[in-house]
């Protein structure tokens, strides 16, 4: 119950938010690199974690894929509803980190979204899915041709920040960040009240105000009519 709380308050706010919420706090390290969105799909949910290694000829031919323990089929059938799949690709987008197939086996699990420092294959198909997806980019080439898939559930990088199984992981039209999980309910809750600040703010940009005393908010008035709106 409590992680469901997390996830709803933190759908209500933005990844730009949570990052200046992390960086108070002194995380600056948080947002995964040159990730883009296949769909703008808002995406919230607790990471699980794919790691792959550079692959081997003699250990990565097709016939892999019949094995039923295959870790990245695993990956796909143990990600847990309301999960995302973090997947490590060593931030090459050489060769697909998945496809179309698998993702939307991921969707029709329940999980939450699914991510990789690499690139997938099928993308007009996936982006068609309503299913929020983040990647490089485009790459035809399974990913036996350059990933061999070997851990599941454990401490990855991807795109430069390391990712735990449990961290909440944010997507959406500004990329994909990362809380800590032991910090989430905390920065969730800050984050909400950042959020209702910046609507003020936006709201009275919007009606000609300077941003001079508004952001940050300094002007007594200002912050008078602040006060009185969050009662």
């Amino acid at each position: 119950m409590v992680k469901k709380a997390i996830v709803e308050k933190l759908s209500q706010v933005s990844t730009a938010t949570i990052a200046t919420c992390l960086y108070k706090k002194g995380f600056r390290n948080q947002t995964i690199q040159n990730v883009y969105s296949l769909n703008s799909k808002k995406m919230v949910g607790e990471a699980f974690t794919l790691r792959y290694i550079p692959a081997r000829e003699d250990l990565n031919h097709i016939e892999v894929f019949k094995d039923p323990n295959h870790p990245q089929r695993v990956a796909i059938e143990q990600c847990p509803e309301n999960g995302v799949l973090i997947i490590d690709s060593r931030k090459d987008a050489r060769a697909a980190s998945a496809g179309s197939i698998l993702i939307t086996r991921l969707m029709k699990r329940g999980a939450a979204g699914v991510v990789t420092d690499g690139g997938f294959r099928d993308c007009e198909e996936i982006a068609n899915l309503d299913f929020p997806a983040f990647h490089q980019r485009p790459s035809s080439p399974t990913n036996l041709t350059l990933h061999q898939a070997l851990d599941i559930n454990v401490p990855i990088g991807c795109g430069d920040v390391a990712v735990f199984p449990g961290d909440m992981v944010v997507g959406d039209a500004d990329g994909v960040i990362i809380i800590p999980a032991e910090i989430a309910n905390e920065v969730a809750d800050e984050c909400l009240q950042m959020t209702s600040y910046e609507e003020f703010v936006m709201e009275k940009v919007n009606q000609g105000e300077s941003i001079i005393g508004l952001y940050p908010l300094t002007d007594k008035r200002l912050l008078s009519e602040f006060n009185a709106r969050k009662q």
